[in-house]
């Protein structure tokens, strides 16, 4: 009866709807996944050569690998619990301490708040029912990325290294997140195929974010870092054409927060500076 219930549903669906599924399922998430890859492949190779001095102001150019842990707010709480969220990017620090930062994140977890997700093809008792009646094995996670670039400074306090400090920094960029849908062995017709991006609530646009933390920079390599809060505003909207769940497109204005630590490790491409020794 389910599965009849769900065929009719189906039917509502237009052979236009279909096909425009189909073409906006190119979305951005695996040239995010290159992205990523190249990024962290270079600051490793950056690594081997990369060393400072910062006995006096220096303007530094390098790239970072990026950790946060984070929490969810406004709209994005109602889909998704807290998340993971790995990245890299590049930086600038000019000579009067202004920051600058290009990066991209990728942000991952396992908890999905959806209370209506799949609602039309589970059983009264909350099950989904393969093509052979039993009971499917069906997995969602939470997956996205955020593009940013970031402009701040760096404020000298209690420390005598004129290049660490208090950093504020804000931001503007791209945010996207969906649903990611596995179902082990491909037995569920109705979740596979296109019929998937009927229900992963792909969903993305413009993103703000602020930034309160501690920079250090040292003529060692290792040690330079950065660690504080970050927090993240998205006004996104859903981009598949039709949600099932809905039986039509949703409409609705999202407001998406994320707050949470992040922790930084940054590369500098500066070479050290070699000292000068006098003897008489």
């Amino acid at each position: 009866m389910v599965v009849n219930n769900h065929s009719q549903s189906l039917s509502l669906l237009s052979k236009k709807n279909l096909f425009l599924l189909k073409i906006r399922s190119m979305n951005c998430f695996g040239l995010g996944k290159k992205l990523l890859f190249t990024v962290f492949l270079f600051i490793f190779v950056s690594s081997l050569f990369a060393q400072i001095d910062v006995q006096e102001k220096k303007r530094i150019l390098g790239a970072q690998a990026n950790f946060s842990y984070e929490f969810p707010g406004g709209d994005m709480a109602l889909r998704f619990g807290s998340n993971a969220n790995v990245g890299g990017g590049f930086f600038l620090k000019t000579k009067s301490n202004f920051l600058f930062n290009l990066e991209g994140n990728y942000l991952f977890g396992e908890v999905i708040n959806e209370d209506t997700l799949f609602h039309q093809i589970k059983t009264s008792g909350g099950y989904i029912v393969d093509g052979d009646g039993m009971y499917a094995d069906v997995r969602t996670y939470e997956r996205g990325f955020t593009i940013m670039a970031k402009a701040g400074r760096i404020f000298r306090i209690f420390n005598d290294n004129p290049n660490s400090g208090l950093a504020l920094m804000i931001g503007g960029g791209f945010l996207q997140h969906k649903i990611r849908i596995e179902n082990p062995g491909q037995t569920v017709p109705q979740i596979n195929g296109d019929y998937k991006m009927g229900y992963d609530k792909l969903t993305n646009g413009p993103a703000l974010s602020q930034y309160l933390g501690y920079v250090h920079y040292s003529d060692k390599r290792i040690f330079n870092f950065s660690f504080g809060f970050e927090f993240t505003q998205a006004f996104t909207k859903a981009y598949r054409n039709y949600d099932f769940d809905y039986m039509g497109k949703d409409l609705r204005s999202r407001i998406d927060l994320l707050y949470g630590i992040k922790l930084s490790w940054m590369i500098p491409f500066n070479k050290r500076i070699p000292k000068n020794f006098y003897y008489n």
